[in-house]
């Protein structure tokens, strides 16, 4: 068994999250939406194989969208997801400023 901090063994350990450039990058998402009045509330939440950044429109309701990050997935179709409402996979991808693109106002609205 290895004691290397970077060796695979090792970063299987413990729960998946967000390092802090990934969670600005979230962040700075998640607030330009709130300015934009369509999303009130967070939850982040790291499990063994994923890391979860959910977005609720208000508190009690269910996500609208989870941001998802899952590094098992890096080497095949990306480890970034963004799914909708419904469970559907709204965009996947390595990169996570191209994955948060989907919220660009040009090309996302909110409809209810």
């Amino acid at each position: 068994m290895s004691l290397d901090p970077h060796s695979s063994d090792a970063s299987q350990a413990g729960p998946v999250f967000f390092d802090r450039q990934e969670l600005g990058l979230v962040l700075r998402v998640y607030g330009r939406m709130v300015a934009a009045g369509e999303w009130r509330d967070y939850a982040m939440i790291g499990h063994k194989e994923v890391a979860e950044f959910a977005v609720f429109r208000r508190s009690g309701d269910a996500p609208l969208y989870r941001i998802e990050k899952r590094p098992a997935l890096r080497l095949k179709q990306g480890q970034w997801a963004v799914i909708g409402e419904g469970g559907h996979v709204l965009k996947r991808g390595r990169d996570l400023a191209q994955v948060l693109r989907v919220f660009d106002s040009r090309k996302f609205t909110v409809v209810e």
